[in-house]
């Protein structure tokens, strides 16, 4: 039985990762950024741009949504430290997705690189 360690260095081998410079550099040219951590961890910061689907929602929710059934869209998936998106970008390439990218390290890479990062602010309601 292989551990989720294991799991991720698999999928890691199967992926295309990019470094967060490399991803900021694309962004441009980028259809779809989406953020597969938790509700709450998007919250605190996330990438310009991003969509927020959790890992344990991200195949219904691609199927569900006929927006994202373009499977040629170019799409980059991030996470914390990126064992989430690895697994990610491995579940979307067997959905069909064909150009998937991971950011190595997550955003916590990113944040250490000193990228632009979005954090929203509560109303103020005074």
């Amino acid at each position: 039985m292989k551990t989720s360690h294991e799991l991720v260095a698999d999928a890691k081998a199967r992926i295309h990762e990019v470094t967060p410079d490399e991803a900021e550099a694309s962004l441009a040219d980028i259809d779809l950024v989406i953020d597969v951590r938790e509700p709450e961890e998007f919250g605190e910061d996330h990438l310009p741009g991003a969509v927020n689907i959790p890992r344990g929602m991200l195949e219904f929710k691609l199927t569900a949504d006929p927006a994202l059934e373009d499977r040629s869209r170019r799409v980059l998936v991030y996470c914390k430290t990126s064992g989430r998106a690895a697994l990610s970008a491995v579940a979307m390439q067997e959905m069909g997705y064909l150009n998937v990218a991971s950011i190595a390290g997550g955003i916590d890479a990113w944040r250490e690189a000193g990228k632009e990062l979005v954090k929203p602010a509560l109303p103020d309601f005074e």
